[in-house]
């Protein structure tokens, strides 16, 4: 029988059970509702009576342009073939189920909502009481049916499907029994003035008992208050007992405006009391772990309700950098002066873990014995108790300490910068290490690594750093579990720092937006100065102080601005284009050469230079080279080596390779 197109080009034919199962099967795609987008079921549909392929649900083709939705009843839910045209992706998220949606859409545009067909459908039958329509009905006991639960949701209160009686419809909802019945109105004892109506709303209150402000599902609200209750909070315990806190916590059915002693944050809702203790808590802050170990800090941190300071002692939150009120609850490291809102550390859930307090002590004992050795050890001191003799576990043989001037370009073989100020060096080969890197620890914590276990030190062999994305082939320092390596340069970054090119302090911001006062380039975390608006990235904050190039044969210093005023000379000497005299660049004062830093450091600033690998398609070592004025061809590509390479150095053989053909056979490329 042939009926209205929908908005079809073609006629539509309606089809039965029968003959809808029958072109199932003779049609070898899946086929898909138009409207709602999804699988095409058993039951009556449309089908183009031209075969091309346009099917609808019956309920989707007979869907209404407009809505009047007793669970939004200031604005009609109108019908759009599309979402709306300032949703950029061109999709929207339903507010009922979560999901995504691209084609046919309820919307009100007055308030932001967006509904799939069947999600606008099924509430609204559900409001009119006619779920019934959604036949057939089968109310199950979930304690039957565990384990095909699994984690489902009751698509009502949004509570797991296992806690009551429930039933499965067609239409592809699941619902507790209790919620398919709940009345549209209701009187409630801790809102008193006016009846609560069942609704959903686009407006995100939080509710008075969790202050939780999930969209989705019913809830029951007061527009002329800003109340808002879920349905799974409507009967909430009188008294909650927390092993965390010696005495229970008494529900105090009034809203109101306090500070939680928890968190610290604001609530307008129903308090829980420790009338002992004189504390109040968001229901949710009751269960708050008590020991937690940050990413960011190497000791357990604390829960407390308050702490006991002195009047002149600041405590800032290391994640925001705001000041904490220690008269509410916080995170807190005493013996570190370390300190975290509530909120802002438990915001995600990578960054931390909780320790019981019954194994805080297996805790430090499993520390205590994990405890970082030294990285080398002392064979000769002078009068004064320096070593100036040391067995590094990184070389072969012993390295004496020096303070002299090195006039030849050397470079430490584990953070890979130049030479300067004391360092070891080895009386038989060139083998050099800054003092502060030879006393590096052989374990270590890194405040930025999610594993949060502790960094074994390596070396003699190349890697790509897991912080700045740099090859080098200085030392790393290794995690056993994530197989993560991070750099020399970037495990000593700290996440507050000094630096030379700025007079404040900088401290690292998670949430940063906008320029990096060195290079200019956008990004989005940041070392932040908390007087000024000055940012710095990662990269940025790790160049060198020194470094060379062959465009000048002396040291090149970083030079944080400009004082030239003649634009003409405000250029590159290597790539010979502009330079912005506000940027970050490297200078020599003797030849007055100024460069970009990238120009300076190239595709690889932290290899050194002189080292010797082995590689599979060649008999000999072959020491990493850099060709900077000439260029032979490379063994396997027959290209100019223009930049890193491995050369064979023994007499008559003349095998070159260039570093990416050689990263490419060894796995080791960019």
């Amino acid at each position: 029988m042939e009926s209205q197109n929908f908005g079809h080009e073609h006629p539509l034919v309606l089809m039965f059970n029968e003959e809808a199962q029958s072109n199932q099967s003779e049609a070898s795609p899946t086929q898909y509702c138009s409207r709602c987008g999804e699988k095409m079921s058993s039951g009556p549909s449309f089908g183009c009576a031209e075969e091309c392929g346009f099917y609808l649900h019956k309920e989707c083709a007979e869907a209404p342009s407009q809505i009047h939705h007793p669970f939004h009843r200031d604005h009609p839910l109108c019908l759009l073939t599309k979402p709306p045209a300032n949703y950029s992706s061109g999709r929207f998220i339903c507010d009922f189920c979560g999901e995504e949606g691209k084609t046919f859409d309820y919307n009100c545009s007055s308030c932001d909502l967006d509904f799939h067909i069947k999600c606008a459908l099924f509430t609204y039958n559900l409001a009119e009481k006619r779920v019934g329509e959604f036949k057939p009905i089968a109310f199950k006991d979930p304690s039957i049916c565990a384990e095909e639960l699994g984690n489902a949701k009751c698509f009502g209160c949004w509570e797991p499907l296992v806690d009551s009686i429930y039933c499965s419809l067609d239409c592809g909802f699941n619902l507790h029994q209790k919620c398919a019945d709940l009345p549209f109105q209701i009187g409630y004892p801790g809102h008193r003035k006016h009846p609560l109506i069942l609704q959903f709303s686009s407006e995100i209150f939080p509710c008075v008992i969790c202050q939780g402000t999930e969209r989705g599902g019913f809830f029951y609200s007061c527009s002329l208050c800003n109340f808002v209750i879920h349905i799974a909070c409507l009967s909430p315990p009188s008294i909650i007992e927390d092993k965390g806190h010696q005495h229970p916590f008494t529900l105090f059915f009034r809203q109101f405006l306090f500070t939680c002693d928890a968190c610290g944050i604001e609530g307008n809702c129903f308090p829980y009391m420790c009338s002992n203790c004189n504390l109040l808590l968001h229901k949710t802050c009751i269960s708050l772990p008590r020991i937690i170990k940050f990413m960011w800090h190497e000791h357990p941190i604390f829960h407390t309700y308050f702490l006991e300071i002195n009047e002149s002692e600041s405590w800032d939150c290391v994640l925001c950098l705001k000041k904490v009120n220690t008269e509410h609850g916080s995170y807190s490291c005493s013996d570190c002066h370390f300190i975290v809102h509530v909120n802002c550390v438990l915001r995600r859930e990578e960054w931390y873990y909780v320790i019981e307090p019954d194994k805080i002590l297996d805790y430090y004992s499993a520390l205590l014995s994990d405890v970082s050795m030294d990285s080398f050890t002392v064979v000769e001191r002078n009068k004064d108790g320096k070593a100036t003799e040391i067995k590094h576990f990184s070389h072969l043989h012993n390295l004496m300490m020096s303070d002299k001037v090195v006039k030849d370009d050397k470079y430490c073989d584990g953070c890979t910068f130049s030479i300067s100020g004391s360092f070891y060096h080895c009386s038989q080969c060139d083998f050099f290490l800054h003092k502060i890197c030879a006393e590096l620890p052989k374990k270590k914590h890194d405040w930025f690594h999610e594993c949060q276990k502790h960094l074994i030190l390596i070396s003699d062999h190349i890697f790509k750093c897991c912080d700045c994305e740099y090859l080098s082939n200085g030392f790393a320092y290794k995690c056993e579990e994530c197989k993560c390596q991070v750099c020399m340069r970037c495990s000593k970054i700290l996440d507050t720092v000094t630096c030379e090119g700025h007079e404040h302090p900088l401290s690292f911001y998670v949430e940063y937006k906008g320029q990096c006062s060195a290079c200019g380039v956008e990004i989005e975390r940041a070392y932040k100065c908390k007087e000024c608006n000055f940012g710095l990235c990662w990269d940025c904050l790790g160049l060198p102080c020194t470094t060379r190039h062959k465009c000048d044969e002396h040291l090149l210093t970083l030079a944080y601005h400009d004082n030239d005023t003649y634009s003409k000379r405000h250029f590159c000497d290597i790539c010979e284009e502009d330079r912005n005299p506000n940027r970050w660049f490297y200078y020599c004062a003797i030849c007055d050469t100024s460069v970009h830093t990238e120009c300076v450091l190239g595709r690889y600033p932290f290899m050194k230079l002189g080292k010797k690998y082995e590689f599979k398609d060649h008999p000999h070592p072959l020491t990493l080279v850099k060709k900077m004025y000439y260029y032979p061809q490379c063994s396997a590509c027959d290209k100019p080596c223009l930049d890193l390479a491995l050369e064979c150095q023994e007499p008559r053989c003349e095998y070159i390779i260039h570093w990416d053909c050689f990263g490419s056979s060894s796995g080791l490329r960019e």
